[in-house]
C-alpha cells in the first residue's frame, strides 16, 4: 500500500529545497554549494567557450533545438524531481526496505568505508558510480525497449554542450534503479557529494560542447568532445551497430573492454541515427515516446 503521507512529505520537502535553492534561504551549506545556480553558471561558461572558440565554425551560435535542450535542463534537473521522482523513489526505497525486512535484512552495507577520509571516499563513489553508469548507458542501447528512450538523446543533430541535457525521463529511473543497490552496499559516511556531481556534470557539458582540446595520453582516461562525437554518430560500422564510446566521465572503461572507435575527428560526421528524421520533434513528443507498441 502506498504511504501518502511519505510521498506528501517527500513533494514538500523537495519543493522547498527547489525554492531555498533559487532564492538563497537557507544555512545548511556554503552558498558556492547552490545546486541550481551553480548548474546555470557551468552552463554559462561552456556557451560563452563554444561561442568564443567554437570547432564548428559553421554552425549557429545558438544550433538547432538549442532552447529545447536548455527547457530539457530544468525539466530533468529540477521539474521531473519535483513531480514524479523524488516521492517516487522515496516510496519505492521504503518498500524495498521494507521487504528486506521482511527477510531479516536491516543493513545492506558490504563494505564500510565511513571511516575513510573525505576525499577517498568522494574518489570511491566517482570511480564505482561512473563503472556502474557505463554498464547502465551500454544496457540503454543493447535492450530494444530501453534502446527507444535513450533515442531521445540521440535525436540531437548539432552537437552543443546543452545536447548534454536532452534525455528521457525515464533514463532516470533506469540509472537510479540499477545504481541502488551497490552503493547502498558501500558504507559511505558523507552526504554530500556536490563536488562529484558537479565535476561530472561539467565533464558531461564538455564531452557535447562545440570545442575542440588536446587531452594527450589523459584522453585514455577521461572522455572528451572527439570520442563522444563518434557515440552519436548516425553511421557506424556494422559490427558496433549496437554503440560505441559508452563513457560519461571516464573513457577508460571503453579501452579497457573494446568499445573505443575514433577512426577520425568526428568534426562534421552526420549525427543521430536511422530513422531521426521521423522522431518527434517536440517536447511533448519525446517525453511520451517508448510507451507505445509503435515505438517499439
Amino acid at each position: 500500500m502506498i504511504d501518502w503521507q511519505l510521498v506528501g512529505d517527500a513533494y514538500r520537502g523537495y519543493a522547498n529545497y527547489l525554492w531555498q535553492e533559487i532564492t538563497f534561504q537557507y544555512d545548511y551549506k556554503p552558498i558556492w554549494q547552490n545546486y541550481f545556480w551553480a548548474l546555470i553558471g557551468i552552463s554559462l561558461i561552456f556557451l560563452a567557450w563554444e561561442w568564443l572558440r567554437p570547432w564548428r565554425k559553421d554552425q549557429p551560435k545558438f544550433r538547432k533545438d538549442f532552447w529545447l535542450d536548455a527547457f530539457y535542463m530544468f525539466f530533468n534537473f529540477f521539474l521531473f524531481s519535483l513531480i514524479i521522482f523524488n516521492a517516487l523513489s522515496n516510496v519505492v526505497v521504503d518498500a524495498f526496505n521494507g521487504l528486506l525486512a521482511d527477510f531479516g535484512i536491516s543493513n545492506l552495507v558490504a563494505i564500510e568505508i565511513g571511516s575513510w577520509p573525505v576525499f577517498a571516499q568522494l574518489f570511491a563513489l566517482f570511480i564505482i558510480r561512473d563503472f556502474i553508469q557505463w554498464w547502465t548507458h551500454r544496457l540503454l542501447h543493447a535492450v530494444p525497449a530501453l534502446w527507444e528512450y535513450h533515442k531521445v538523446h540521440h535525436s540531437v543533430e548539432q552537437m552543443g554542450f546543452a545536447a548534454h541535457l536532452r534525455y528521457h525521463w525515464m533514463e532516470t529511473i533506469v540509472y537510479r534503479t540499477i545504481e541502488y543497490i551497490p552503493l547502498a552496499m558501500i558504507g559511505f559516511g558523507i552526504d554530500d557529494f556536490f563536488f562529484v556531481h558537479m565535476f561530472t556534470l561539467a565533464v558531461g557539458h564538455w564531452n557535447h560542447a562545440n570545442i575542440k582540446v588536446n587531452l594527450g595520453p589523459l584522453k585514455y582516461i577521461f572522455n572528451n568532445p572527439n570520442m563522444h562525437m563518434w557515440h552519436h554518430a548516425h553511421d557506424l560500422p556494422e559490427d558496433r551497430q549496437r554503440g560505441v564510446n559508452f563513457g560519461l566521465t571516464l573513457s577508460v572503461w571503453d579501452y579497457l573492454f573494446g568499445t573505443a572507435y575514433i577512426p577520425s575527428s568526428g568534426k562534421s560526421i552526420k549525427l543521430g541515427f536511422p530513422g531521426v528524421s521521423k522522431f518527434p520533434k517536440t517536447f511533448i513528443g519525446q517525453i511520451f515516446h517508448g510507451f507505445s507498441k509503435k515505438d517499439q
